[in-house]
């Protein structure tokens, strides 16, 4: 029993081992990429918490959502975040999943570009949508005689870039339209679906959705039209920008892999050479094998 851990848990080194190996290069042709994608959530939360100063509580606005849905108060309201934490690490888990399992359908580093790509795309659509026009918050800290409905003005220019982390991102308003969980949600949820490899996972990542999106408005977190919007944009942003960024390489057992760093100029010659040698059934004799 202890030999066959020791030869499994060898076997699982060896693995990330050579994913480190695989996924470097990439890392190091995309860390700016990456950088960027990173950088925009501190803007994303800079935005919010400027938009905070302009927030003027008022009367909550009439809402289908909050006339179907039970309120679940101020005491319960951990629960759509609790949702919203477990949607978030189990797809940060998965990413990394080739790392361990032997199933490699996807580059860690070049999953993460696409993903960020389409956070920053819904975020600044986000950005601009929420200071065109302020509306009352809905939630609890953001009404009519809560002392965190609004902000003096800040004494320095410090005070907003450190924008409170994170009691700035928890409790903040004005940020209404449309909702900022809805856009990691969906994400997230749209990524698994095209690259995840297990249909249950996928429509159970669908429930969790759906289920996300009914307690962020029984919370009284958003308006049902921030969630609706989202549904619509994010969807629309990810179908968008996935067409437009090149395609990822498939990793699947049995498939020849491209080769993901340009080529220096005698390795192109050399490919070039090889590609008028083919085996009768079409293939080339020239594979770079990254699995």
């Amino acid at each position: 029993m202890a030999f066959y851990i020791t030869r499994r848990a060898s076997k699982v080194w060896r693995r990330i081992c050579g994913e480190v190996v695989l996924e470097i290069p990439l890392l190091a042709q995309k860390w700016k990429l990456l950088l960027a994608g990173l950088f925009f959530q501190y803007i994303h939360g800079l935005a919010a918490r400027g938009v905070h100063y302009l927030h003027r509580p008022g009367p909550v606005l009439q809402d289908a959502g909050f006339f179907l849905l039970p309120e679940l108060g101020q005491d319960k309201a951990y629960i759509s975040e609790t949702v919203f934490t477990f949607i978030f690490f189990s797809f940060l888990l998965w990413t990394f999943h080739p790392f361990v399992f032997q199933s490699k359908k996807i580059y860690t580093v070049l999953l993460w570009c696409r993903v960020l790509a389409f956070l920053v795309a819904s975020q600044i659509l986000r950005i601009i949508t929420f200071y065109s026009t302020q509306l009352p918050g809905s939630n609890y800290h953001c009404r009519e005689g809560s002392k965190l409905a609004r902000l003096p003005l800040p004494d320095n220019a410090l005070e907003v870039l450190l924008i409170n982390f994170p009691r700035g991102v928890i409790y903040g308003c004005g940020d209404l339209i449309f909702s900022s969980h809805m856009i990691f949600t969906l994400v997230f949820v749209l990524t698994y679906q095209k690259y995840g490899t297990k249909r249950c996972i996928k429509q159970f990542s669908w429930l969790i959705a759906v289920i996300q999106s009914l307690l962020i408005i029984a919370s009284r977190k958003h308006y049902t039209v921030d969630v609706v919007v989202a549904w619509y944009t994010v969807s629309l942003v990810v179908f968008f920008v996935d067409n437009k960024l090149p395609e990822l390489p498939d990793r699947s057992p049995g498939t020849i892999s491209l080769p993901l760093l340009p080529l220096s100029a005698k390795d192109e010659d050399g490919k070039n050479k090889e590609e008028h040698k083919k085996f009768p059934n079409g293939n080339s004799i020239y594979t770079v094998d990254l699995v």
